[in-house]
């Protein structure tokens, strides 16, 4: 394929160079000549492992060339990559000069061009930035129609500085957000030769995807951390402590509690993170990421709590209040507390969870229903039949398969559904449904 590509600095420079490699003509633009020489000279603009060599084959070979003329390279190519920096701004947020100004300059040049176009932005953008940003400013520099007369997709890079040559060629997935089937199956066929899962999705997904990455892996290095100066402070090699951390992949490195839902509860996360919390601070550690745990998952559990008052419904139901379908225990449920509150406020509650039968509790898990909710058995009735009836607006507190069935039974007709848990990808669309984070 053709391909233009705007912006020679790290993600473009590799992009261009290892897209050249694969056997594609491209055209680097850039309005800073020295990078423009530098590769029409078989040289790199950026030090990066293996990418002279790569740029010295392309540009022998005659499938790259840099430019400072943008018009020019839209016109020979068949798709245009946009790879501008986006700076941070005094507030935090992005700074999208770059972005908009190149985007307005393909679609000048777009404006002429016979033939469809893609547009790909591999810059990393905040969620919105190509439907608010990207997509204006394309359409009325061309006086064109994005997904009819011209494609725009969102194209993340997940390279490393540093080894962003092997990561080109070895990434953890490809991501395409497009406006249309063809423009993201042009996008697809520059990767297909990629070992790699291939995920075509909407713009907002794709560009959030970088973001939920970058901001996992900051919080990797700074939970390390901070577990590290929790050993130093004890003597303990903490190498060694997060070397065996690492090869539990059933629930620390792999997707096991990482759904969006609701606030954790039960007998342990609460107590050790609290445990934790104090044996750092008895060492004077400031530890800032450990230390705001249990305030995040706290604001969850209001969170939910302000979505049932919002609901503005004084008959509630509740399905499911241990804290994880399938177990009786109530300790530290955040349920039970939102309930603890709802009561507090006067509301009418009814409580199903055919796992919870008072009479059965016993030791810590009885001490603290009745400690928390004495008259909780007032409240609890004994099939879904008795909650369904009483409630204007039901709150689902675990993901029972029960709750999931009843509701795509059709029981919550009329109802307000408080989803805590998404019970079912089936009921997203009803009227009346909200979830937590969805």
């Amino acid at each position: 394929m053709k391909i233009s590509i705007f912006g020679l600095g790290y993600v473009g420079a590799v992009s261009a160079a290892c897209f050249a490699r694969d056997g594609h003509t491209v055209t680097g633009v850039d309005p800073v000549q020295m990078k423009v020489d530098l590769i029409n000279q078989g040289e790199t603009p950026i030090i990066e492992k293996e990418l002279k060599e790569l740029i010295q084959s392309a540009r022998e070979q005659g499938r790259l060339q840099a430019s400072t003329d943008g018009l020019e390279a839209v016109q020979k190519s068949d798709i245009s990559m946009v790879c501008v920096g986006t700076p941070s701004l005094a507030n935090g947020d992005l700074d999208f000069t770059y972005i908009e100004r190149v985007c307005r300059d393909i679609g000048q040049a777009l404006a002429v061009k016979a033939g469809f176009h893609v547009v790909a932005i591999r810059s990393t953008v905040l969620p919105g930035t190509i439907k608010n940003t990207v997509i204006p400013a394309l359409e009325e520099s061309s006086g064109r129609i994005a997904g009819k007369d011209f494609g725009v997709c969102s194209n993340p890079e997940f390279l490393r500085e540093g080894t962003a040559v092997y990561d080109f060629y070895h990434p953890p997935k490809t991501v395409i957000g497009a406006s249309d089937e063809l423009s993201a199956s042009r996008v697809a066929l520059l990767y297909e030769n990629l070992e790699a899962p291939l995920i075509v999705t909407g713009f907002e997904i794709a560009e959030m995807v970088k973001y939920a990455d970058n901001a996992w892996h900051a919080l990797k290095i700074g939970f390390a951390n901070e577990i590290g100066m929790i050993c130093k402070s004890s003597a303990i090699d903490s190498h060694k402590v997060m070397e065996i951390f690492v090869q539990d992949t059933k629930l620390n490195i792999s997707p096991a509690y990482l759904k969006p839902g609701f606030a954790f509860g039960g007998s342990c996360l609460p107590k050790d993170v609290r445990a934790l919390q104090y044996h750092a601070k008895s060492r004077d550690l400031h530890l800032p990421i450990i230390e705001n745990i249990l305030r995040s998952n706290r604001r969850h559990m209001e969170k939910g709590l302000q979505m049932v008052i919002d609901a503005g419904c004084r008959k509630v139901g509740v399905l499911g209040i241990s804290f994880k379908a399938g177990t009786d225990d109530l300790r530290e449920s955040p349920v039970v507390e939102i309930i603890e509150r709802l009561i507090g406020k006067g509301y009418d509650l009814k409580i199903y969870d055919k796992n919870v039968n008072l009479a059965r509790l016993i030791g810590a898990n009885r001490d603290y229903i009745l400690n928390r909710i004495p008259h909780i058995a007032k409240l609890m009735v004994t099939d879904m039949e008795g909650v369904m009836e009483h409630a204007d607006a039901v709150l689902i507190g675990n993901s029972d398969p029960e709750f999931r069935a009843a509701l795509n039974g059709g029981r919550q007709s009329g109802k307000k559904i408080i989803d805590l848990v998404r019970i079912s990808e089936e009921i997203n669309n009803l009227e009346s449904y909200e979830g937590i984070c969805w």
